[in-house]
Formats: C-alpha cells, structure tokens, sequence
C-alpha cells in the first residue's frame, strides 16, 4: 500500500498574541502580515497545520538579520526539530524583539521541512516604520471625544 502524502496547510501568518512554550495553546493571529513594526516584545511567526505525517520529524530554521552576539558576530541561525505527535498536528514557529532593537531590522526568514521537503516559507521584514501612514491605527485605541 502507497504512504499517503502529507497535508500541509499554514494557518496563520504574521503578528501574533505572546506565545509561551511551556503552555499548551498556541497563540492567537493579531494581525496577518509580513511587514512588522520595531517594537520591543513584538511576536511574529506562523501556525502550520499537518495531516497523515505522525512520528515524522520537522525541521525548523529561523533566519536573523545578522543580529551580533556577545562577540559581535553574526548570530548563526536558530534551528531545531520537533516530531509530529499526532495526524492533526499545529506547529508554530515565531520570533520576538529584544533590545537592542536597533540591530533587529531587516528580514526574518522562517523555514519549516518535513523529510526532504520545504512545507512552509515566509519572511517577515523587521522595519522602524511601516510601508504607509496610518498602517497602526488600530493599535491606538477609541478615539477622545473632545465636548
């Protein structure tokens, strides 16, 4: 009988809720992007949702803008693996901004590989200012009403 073909969906992409490891819930999509504003703390990254690759192993691998380590060397890139641990499987895979954050921006490039393949790719551009005026309006809350 042929393997059948794992099913790869990514879910969300972009700006998301803070996420902690040690906790089971994966955090929530605040807003779909790959442009994301210089601001400490910032959570950004993407869910990916697998079908049919139980015990699989995935490899992550996330890019950094050659941020500078302690010996002011380009940091190398965060990787690891993780085995698929069920056939309806949620992965995220995200970065945040610590200071400095001057050294942050530019492009964050976030790989996911199942076996020999590319399953999921996205780069988020780390930027001071985003792309046009007004992009977070959202963020400023309810208007005053002046009286």
């Amino acid at each position: 009988m042929a393997k059948r073909k794992p099913i790869v969906e990514i879910v969300t992409y972009g700006i998301h809720s803070t996420w902690d490891a040690k906790e089971k819930a994966l955090p929530k999509v605040k807003e779909f992007t790959l442009n994301v504003p210089l601001e400490l703390d910032i959570e950004f990254g993407f869910i990916v949702n697998i079908k049919r690759a139980k015990n699989q192993k995935v490899y992550y691998c996330i890019y950094h803008p050659d941020i500078p380590d302690k010996r002011g060397e380009p940091m190398p890139p965060f990787d690891g693996e993780e085995y698929v641990n069920s056939n309806d499987w949620d992965f995220y895979l995200g970065d945040t901004l610590w200071e400095p954050l001057d050294n942050k921006v530019g492009d964050w490039r976030m790989t996911l590989t199942l076996g020999e393949e590319l399953i999921a790719d996205k780069t988020f551009t780390v930027e001071p200012e985003l792309p046009y005026e007004g992009a977070q309006f959202w963020r400023r809350g309810k208007p005053k009403l002046r009286r």
